[in-house]
């Protein structure tokens, strides 16, 4: 029996002002985002609201020792309401922030006490890849553990997910395109995760044809076409987190946990590193179930056989984003069983919506023959 849950209440809006107009801004709001973002965009709009710079409390993946000194910055200011403005990380920060009780960190996330929401929460994303708007899903680094860890739970979904396509202005090609590929990534790891159903299907599908026409756009017209898509990569990627959200990520996800944290590589990159690889082990591995009825709809997507859709696949990302071995990043070979050590122990969350289960030797070999 699947379930699915379509919350929250998604708005789209042309601009920030007119944003700032509707929902009335002001001394109640935390706002949690960064100054290139809120200077331009929210300043003159946000009266009297309570400000948090991300960067101000360091750099790289978010962590519980950042969530913890955001906190210790703003316990005694009352507020009612939280906005997250920003990318994947800000706005898995922005989440704990509608809770009632979020400290100690880590004893949340090892879920030593139940989460419990008792402020309004807005989500807002300046990149089109996480889809975290519209999930009750935060990861944070843990430093208790020394790796990625999620927090699920419905106490952290938003009341409102607010798409702005203005926001995309200001983002950096590269940027756009390791979250792109990541929204990539979660239409279709939830597309063949145990958890699917015709519900979760639909967005997936839809997901993944506009973020690859949209690549096959941009490749043919250049980067600068890119301004002609905001709106439909920005739908595409909340598409991919209604998907997700509710059949959750697989192997992609986890076997990237471990170099993101370690090497702080982005997210949406990390994946990218093990995408195609681990889809063609599936491929291998299983090829009568549902990844065939994946490989017919990518095929006629990128006009391709079914045989070789990865490798078209693979082509088409390449020139969105060039991708690195997990060397280029400055990988060790002591690091590969570290990393397959830490998706057996601390991933299984993630594993457990895998298409094909994969064992120790699999997940190691795939390391090896990234590396």
């Amino acid at each position: 029996m699947n379930n699915f849950k379509l919350s929250p209440e998604i708005i789209l809006s042309d601009t920030c002002e007119e944003f700032c107009e509707k929902f009335k801004i002001g001394k109640n709001d935390l706002i949690i985002t960064n100054e290139y973002i809120y200077k331009p965009y929210f300043e003159s709009y946000a009266n009297g609201a309570t400000v948090i710079y991300r960067r101000d409390f360091g750099s790289g993946e978010p962590s519980d020792k950042m969530v913890e000194a955001i906190y210790n910055t703003v316990k005694d200011i009352n507020f009612e309401r939280v906005l997250g403005i920003g990318g994947g990380s800000i706005l898995d920060v922005a989440k704990l922030f509608a809770l009632e009780k979020l400290t100690p960190v880590c004893d949340l996330f090892e879920k030593k006490f139940k989460p419990a929401k008792n402020k309004k929460l807005v989500l807002i994303p300046t990149t089109c890849g996480t889809g975290s708007e519209v999930t009750n899903i935060s990861v944070l680094h843990l430093s208790s553990i020394n790796s990625k860890l999620g927090l699920a739970d419905d106490e952290i979904l938003a009341d409102y997910a607010v798409l702005i396509p203005e926001l995309l202005e200001v983002l950096p090609f590269k940027v756009f395109a390791a979250s792109s590929i990541d929204a990539l990534i979660h239409s279709i790891e939830s597309f063949v995760s145990p958890k699917s159903s015709v519900f979760t299907e639909m967005y997936s599908i839809e997901a993944m044809k506009m973020i690859l026409n949209g690549f096959k756009n941009i490749v043919q017209n250049g980067n600068d076409s890119l301004r002609n898509h905001f709106t439909d990569f920005l739908i595409a990627s909340t598409y991919a987190g209604i998907a997700f959200g509710n059949a959750g990520c697989g192997a992609v996800h986890a076997m990237s946990y471990p170099l993101g944290s370690i090497y702080h590589v982005a997210h949406g990159e990390s994946n990218y590193v093990f995408f195609t690889e681990i889809f063609k082990i599936y491929q291998k591995l299983n090829p009568n179930g549902k990844i065939k009825r994946l490989n017919k709809i990518l095929s006629e997507t990128l006009d391709c056989s079914e045989e070789n859709v990865f490798d078209e696949i693979e082509n088409l990302l390449y020139k969105i984003l060039p991708k690195k071995s997990l060397k280029g990043y400055g990988t060790t070979e002591e690091d590969l069983q570290l990393f397959t050590d830490n998706v057996i122990t601390k991933q299984g969350r993630l594993m457990s919506n895998a298409y094909v289960s994969l064992d120790r030797d699999t997940i190691y070999n795939i390391y090896k023959s990234l590396y």
